[in-house]
C-alpha cells in the first residue's frame, strides 16, 4: 500500500513524543546545552588519556608502542626514555596524541596490555589552532587512577581485580636486575 512507510514512521515519532511526557528520563533527548549536560554512559568514549598511580612519575605506560602501531589513523607518537648510558627505560619520554586526527575508536585502550590508556568522558575540547593546540603531549594526557575510577567505576574495579590477581601493583621504579651469568645449577635468590 502506498504511503504505509510514511504512516509507520509517523507512528514511531508520535510514540516517542508521547513517551517524552510519560517518562522524561527516557524520552527527552534534547537538553539546554551548555547550561545542562546530558549524563554520559560509563562506556562512553572520547579522547584517550594515560593513567598514573600516586604520582605522575609512576605511569603505567611502558612505551611498548603497541597502541601506536594499532592506531588506524596513526595519531599516537611514542619515543621511549633512555638513561645516561643510552639504554631504553620502561617509560615514554615522548607520548603525543594528535586529537585533530584521533577518531575516538578506542583501539588503543583495547590493545594496551598494561592498562595504561583509556578513553575519557571529556568531550568539551575546542581550540583556536587545529594543528598545534590539538596535539596533546604526555603531561597533558596524564590523569590519576582515581579519575578513571570516577568516570568508569565498573571497568576500573574489574581491571584492578585482574591486576591484583596477577600480583601487579604498578610498574616498579627500580631498573630490572642484571641478567645472571648462565650456570649449570639453578639460580639462587639473593641473601637479605
Amino acid at each position: 500500500m502506498f504511503g504505509f512507510g510514511v504512516l509507520k514512521g509517523m507512528s514511531v515519532t508520535l510514540w516517542y513524543f508521547i513517551l517524552s511526557y510519560i517518562n522524561p528520563k527516557k524520552g527527552i533527548t534534547t537538553v539546554q546545552y551548555p547550561e545542562q549536560k546530558k549524563e554520559v554512559q560509563e562506556r562512553f568514549r572520547n579522547f584517550p588519556f594515560l593513567v598514573y598511580e600516586n604520582t605522575p612519575d609512576n605511569m603505567r605506560c611502558v612505551a611498548c608502542d603497541i597502541c601506536a602501531k594499532e592506531c588506524p589513523p596513526k595519531c599516537i607518537y611514542i619515543i621511549p626514555e633512555k638513561d645516561e648510558q643510552g639504554r631504553i627505560q620502561k617509560k615514554p619520554a615522548v607520548f603525543d596524541i594528535d586529537f585533530a586526527i584521533c577518531m575516538n575508536c578506542g583501539i588503543c585502550e583495547e590493545v594496551c596490555p598494561f592498562d595504561a590508556i583509556f578513553m575519557d568522558h571529556d568531550y568539551e575540547l575546542s581550540e583556536y589552532d587545529r594543528l598545534s593546540d590539538l596535539m596533546y603531549q604526555r603531561d597533558d594526557l596524564l590523569k590519576p587512577l582515581e579519575h578513571f575510577a570516577k568516570i568508569r567505576p565498573t571497568d576500573c574495579a574489574v581491571i584492578e581485580d585482574k591486576r591484583a590477581a596477577k600480583g601487579v601493583k604498578g610498574r616498579a621504579q627500580t631498573p630490572p636486575p642484571a641478567a645472571a651469568p648462565l650456570s649449570a645449577g639453578p639460580a639462587q635468590p639473593p641473601a637479605t
